[in-house]
Formats: structure tokens, sequence, C-alpha cells
């Protein structure tokens, strides 16, 4: 069955289960979590940054169209080729369009090398690569391991978050056709040697970007592994894929937001390599693409702004609220279904995807804890969101005995003696459905619907 035809609570479920993935994700994001809250104790005032980082998101929202067209006047003056997408299908069109050309050229297979981007994973680019019989190659080491395990990323910044080193050792024996010793070091020598050779072959760099500059024209890209940097100097064409959100107005804004991203995503102070593309080779230049493409991607982007959920929109993509979700800790990110999970995933992918019910429901995917909101360098309202999408897709108005229930829920508990008696009642319930679970899940109406899919908890004496 595909997997996507599957309801969340089905695919939840299934990671439930799983002890060695659960240990894996929650290992992960509590050393992330932790070496965020380090990282920013050593500003001087975090949360000022973070009400600087929120109000330059609103405004490049607010003045998208004028942002976009005001870079991508100086991006084309820099001799970088601007490309806009209105669909997916429209983005994976220029890349094939830019392989075909150079297979035209004698570059046959065409030959990729792939930095992280989840705007391509987005828009299944991989896929429309490989059936077009091109030769792409992952190099991200967390992107190229679950490439190689055929999977989608588990997480914005750790795609393999749920993997081993046992797995990975497995995976990569596989490919290389010899063993592979599941240690980290024989790992990382065979990973780099076979990624070396990725780009030192590539025809076609493929980027994402973190932040567009208005001001000069400019794309950032910030990343870890010095991947970025290979994928957009040795090959001949550069194309990078950016939503159309992702634009800051000045270099000085673009500050503020290096200054929290890595230390909300991973705990550093900035990413080992940020690099800066403002077009092509230039003649006096030993280095670099002769061709710098940018697609600018929509792909339901544009529908979203101006509406209630368009902070939704101001998301830099560095993955905390990822890192604190009880949800997510528990059931990592592909019980989600989707290309982006956690919190911002089930706020966004029913917004990119409005007509798709397997992400129409991942609003239901919270507690509403509000964690999420908490940690967020650029202070979206996540928990109000998926508060207010719940609100939207719920199927009209509540039933009379429902609205006379919780009138009388409210009235009871307005006086400590019913509110005593009412705990009483509802420990005995708990007590009983968690000693027979099967009771609770069999619930009449709409009090089983919320039973159903829910463990109930055990109540102390």
């Amino acid at each position: 069955m595909n997997d996507v035809a599957v309801r969340f609570v089905t695919r939840a479920d299934r990671e439930l289960r799983n002890d060695r993935v659960r240990a894996a994700v929650r290992h992960t994001t509590s050393l992330l979590a932790a070496n965020r809250s380090t990282a920013l104790d050593g500003l001087a005032d975090p949360d000022a940054v973070r009400d600087s980082a929120h109000a330059i998101r609103r405004r490049a929202i607010d003045t998208l169209p004028q942002l976009l067209d005001r870079w991508a006047a100086r991006a084309t003056a820099n001799g970088i080729i601007v490309h806009r997408a209105r669909t997916a299908a429209d983005a994976v069109r220029v890349v094939l369009d830019l392989a075909d050309a150079q297979a035209t050229a004698g570059h046959s297979p065409v030959r990729i090398a792939k930095g992280k981007s989840m705007a391509s994973e987005e828009i299944d680019l991989n896929d429309a690569l490989e059936a077009a019989g091109h030769e792409v190659v992952e190099t991200d080491l967390g992107e190229f391991i679950i490439q190689l395990a055929r999977e989608k990323p588990s997480h914005l910044i750790v795609p393999a978050i749920h993997k081993s080193r046992f797995d990975v050792a497995e995976l990569f024996t596989t490919d290389a056709g010899r063993p592979i010793e599941p240690d980290v070091d024989a790992e990382a020598a065979y990973a780099r040697a076979r990624l070396r050779e990725a780009f030192l072959r590539a025809d076609i760099g493929i980027t994402g970007v973190n932040f567009a500059i208005a001001e000069t024209g400019s794309v950032c890209l910030v990343e870890n592994e010095g991947n970025g940097r290979m994928c957009t100097s040795l090959p001949r064409v550069h194309v990078a894929i950016m939503g159309m959100e992702r634009i800051v107005d000045t270099w000085a804004e673009l500050d503020v937001m290096l200054a929290l991203l890595a230390r909300s995503a991973t705990g550093q102070a900035l990413s080992v390599y940020t690099n800066i593309i403002s077009g092509p080779r230039r003649d006096d230049e030993l280095d670099g693409p002769d061709e710098v493409h940018v697609i600018v991607l929509d792909n339901g982007r544009e529908a979203i702004v101006g509406t209630e959920f368009d902070d939704a929109l101001l998301c830099i993509r560095c993955g905390a609220c990822l890192n604190v979700c009880p949800v997510y800790r528990n059931i990592g990110g592909h019980a989600y279904g989707t290309v982006y999970s956690g919190p911002i995933g089930a706020v966004l992918m029913p917004l990119l995807r409005p007509d798709d019910p397997a992400s129409r429901e991942l609003s239901e995917a919270s507690t509403l804890c509000g964690a999420c909101t908490e940690v967020c360098p650029v202070r979206i309202p996540l928990h109000d969101l998926l508060l207010r999408e719940r609100h939207r897709d719920a199927p009209g108005d509540a039933s009379r005995l429902r609205r006379v229930t919780f009138r009388l829920w409210s009235v009871a508990w307005a006086h400590p003696l019913s509110y005593r008696i009412s705990i009483h009642v509802v420990r005995a319930i708990l007590r009983l459905s968690s000693r027979v679970p099967k009771l609770a899940r069999r619930a009449p109406g709409w009090a089983g619907a919320w039973t159903r899919d829910r463990v109930v908890p055990r109540v102390r004496r």
C-alpha cells in the first residue's frame, strides 16, 4: 500500500513499535535541543535578536513581490539566470531542460552532484532526474545515506537521524560491493572517497538556498560539510532551488538571520561554511561555474501570503521545533508521510497541499503544548496555527449534545464540590480504561473518536 494512503495514526503506531528508531530520534533531538539552549545563551540578548528576526521575516513576507523583483533584477545583472516556477512540475521541467542541454553537449549520462535541499525533496526532483536517465548523487552525508536506503529525510537538519552506524555500514557495504565496518571512521572514509569522485565528475551541481539577499542579488548557502561549496564551484552548471519566501532585504538582515540559524539548528555560533553566490565565474577567476541558475519556487506559497496562516512562511528550516515536540520525538519524521515533518510540517503541509487528505490530517499530530512556539527563532506561533487549521477543518458546528455537554462541564467545574466529584469519577473511568483498553477505544460518539488513537494514562491512587 502507498504510505501516503495510510492514515497518520497507522504510520505513527508503526513507528512507536520501533524501539531502535525511537531511541535514536530521542537521543539526537535531546542533544540538539540542549546545544541550542547553550548557544543562545551566548548572545547578549537572545530575545531581542529573535524579536528582530521575526520583524525581518514578517517584513519580507509583507513585501514579497517587491523584494523578489528587486533581487531578480540585481541577480540578472550579476549574470544569474532566474527562473520562476509556479508549480513543482515547472521547477522540475527547468532542471530537466538544463540536464538535457548538457546531454546534447556530449555529457551523457549527465552526472549531478546534489547538495542538501528540502525544496528539491518537495518537488521529487531526484525521481524525475533518475527517470530521465541522469545520474544523481546526494553529497550531504545524511542525504547520501537515505538516498542509498531509498527513503525520504526524517528531519530537516539531520535527514538520517533514525539510522544507526550498523544501518549505515550495511548500506555502504551494498554500495561498495565490499565490507564496510560499522565504525564511524571507516564509514566516513568511504563516504569521503565516494563523494569526492561524484564532485569531480559532476556536470551539474544542485543546491538549496538558505536566503536570497535583495540588496545585491546574491544567494546564501550555509552548511557544515563543504559539499555545498563543492557543488557550487566544481561543476560547470550550478542550479539553486529556493522557496520564494526565503529572502531578506539587506546584508544587515542576513547577519541577524545567520546569528540564529546555526544556533537554533545545531548549537553552533555559525555554520562551518557560509557560501555567498553572486553570479557565475568571472574571466579572472580560476574556479566556479560557467552558468548559475536560480529557480524561485512557488508551489503553493503565494496562495498562503496574506492569509491567517502566512506566519508559517517565516520559517528558516532550523528544525528546532522538531527537537522539542513530544509527538515528533516519539515517532520521528517518516510517520508524517510528507516532506516536512514535526510541528512546522504539520502546519505547512496542509497549506502547501490543501487537497491532500494525508497532509490535512497532520494538524492533529500535536499536543498543543506550545514547546515548538517557545523555541522558534523567528517566533512563529506554531501551536496557534495548528489550532486554527483544526478549526478550519472541523466538520461544521458542534452537535447540540456536544454543546450542552461542554456547557454543563464548564458550570460544574466552576464550583469546588462538583469539580472534586467529577475528578473522582474521571479517575475511576481512567483506572478501568487503563485495565481494559478496549473499553476506551469502543467509547461511543466523539468520546470514542478521542480515545481510539490515544493511550489512556494510568492513574495513581
